[in-house]
């Protein structure tokens, strides 16, 4: 293989089973190009080279004794900071956790193990998970692969970020209202949501448990599905003769086509244009339900977020980025009753978004409306910083609220992604569509 460190992850898996490449090498040379890169400290908080060379020696005697555990034993992967790893710091982005080293992996990290894959160590993210644009100063701010003076998209800044520049094949992060998808869009890299409670969250630093997902950002759809596969112990997706012929897909209007930077709009044009080529019937349609559940956010997140950490945020606030003390503190002005009458608005739209959706594939919109912001004016202007959150979450937070499964896709264009969704428990089949789509972008 040519080039390790922009090799796909299943790529890699494939050269380590014909006897092409060694683990050890792999790991080593991703371990190395951590060290060595001048952006390294911006995306990875801690590397965990003794593990993952151990990992690497034991998936490397597998491999000579005809022994692998599947397709990705001996593969590589980053994990975003909230993942909570043996013996070492997990942190979550955060001084309030300065210091936290847990004593167990987390669930999904034991089952990545299990399977073979190792652990190259611990990427930066935005504090507590709660922003989509990865600007933190508390702990470091990744890069854009495509504008070094950008946020690369929060909160999986960091996992997005060691994808993109080569520091990993593929990394693990988290998603409450678009952490996986938008870094994932805004590093042109393939972004999957599963379906809320498709993957084991256990000892994963929560944000709010009843949105909070896990899932990979990867350089590819079968990427995607593999990793999944093994974090979750489901079997891989069987891709083979996937087609958009005669799929039906809806453009969604509500909510998700206004205001869109020219950059996005022609990004989302083209994949629009290419899906149709390769034969997909696209009909665009307005949803209400879609608005009215995107009129609950500041009424579900904040809430459960500022419940579930306000006595460790009061203990020490000053601790925290103003920003995102400010975003939790929200949560306090939501009284219980208001709480609960939007979780009801928000289950009657599940149910009419359902109902409006049937009979289609797959529903697509951008994945975010906006390109990535500069790190400077962010930090130096509260408001911008505001405006900017709000617009980047805007689309992908309504796979949250409506409970869906959600893959972003690169469209071609820098930085912009188009973003497929359906039903959540319908993975396998949002993943064989996506997989079709990602060879008409190509």
């Amino acid at each position: 293989m040519d080039d390790i460190l922009s090799a796909t992850a299943c790529d890699l898996g494939r050269a380590i089973g014909a006897g092409d490449l060694d683990p050890v090498t792999v790991t080593e040379s991703y371990l190395d190009a951590a060290k060595s890169h001048p952006l390294s400290a911006r995306i990875y908080a801690r590397l965990t080279e003794t593990r993952a060379l151990a990992e690497a020696e034991a998936a490397a005697s597998r491999a000579r004794a005809g022994t692998r555990k599947g397709l990705l034993d001996g593969v590589p992967l980053s994990w975003k900071d909230l993942f909570d790893s043996a013996g070492v710091a997990t942190e979550a982005g955060s001084a309030l956790l300065s210091g936290r080293v847990p004593e167990r992996d987390a669930q999904v990290l034991r089952r990545a193990t299990a399977a073979g894959l190792v652990c190259l160590g611990k990427t930066h993210m935005s504090e507590l998970a709660f922003s989509g644009l990865g600007l933190n100063p508390s702990t470091a701010t990744p890069p854009c692969v495509n504008d070094p003076d950008a946020v690369s998209g929060g909160s999986s800044s960091g996992a997005a970020a060691s994808v993109a520049f080569g520091l990993a094949p593929c990394g693990i992060g988290s998603d409450t209202g678009g952490s996986i998808r938008l870094p994932s869009a805004w590093n042109d890299l393939v972004g999957f949501k599963p379906g809320h409670g498709a993957l084991p969250m256990g000892r994963v630093v929560p944000l709010c448990p009843s949105f909070d997902t896990l899932g990979p950002l990867a350089r590819s759809v079968e990427d995607a599905g593999q990793v999944c596969a093994a974090l979750g112990g489901w079997r891989a997706p069987d891709l083979r003769g996937t087609s958009l012929a005669g799929r039906r897909l809806m453009l969604l209007e509500t909510g998700a086509m206004q205001d869109l930077a020219p950059q996005v709009a022609d990004g989302f044009a083209r994949a629009v244009a290419a899906l149709e080529d390769a034969g997909a019937r696209i009909e665009r349609r307005d949803i209400p339900c879609v608005a009215t559940a995107l009129d609950q956010s500041g009424l579900v997140f904040a809430p459960e977020a500022y419940g579930l950490w306000k006595d460790t945020i009061e203990a020490d606030p000053d601790a925290m980025y103003h920003q995102i003390l400010t975003r939790f503190r929200a949560g306090a002005d939501v009284s219980a009753p208001d709480f609960v009458a939007a979780w009801q608005v928000l289950e009657d739209a599940r149910r009419d978004y359902s109902a409006a959706t049937a009979g289609f594939d797959a529903v697509i919109l951008p994945s975010c409306p906006i390109l990535p912001p500069k790190r400077a004016r962010l930090q130096d202007d509260r408001d911008y910083y505001v405006e900017k959150n709000l617009m980047t979450l805007r689309n992908t937070r309504i796979g949250n609220l409506l409970g869906l499964a959600a893959i972003s896709l690169p469209t071609g264009v820098p930085s912009t992604g188009i973003l497929m969704q359906v039903q959540k428990g319908h993975e396998s089949k949002l993943l064989r569509l996506a997989h079709a789509a990602e060879r008409a972008l190509a």
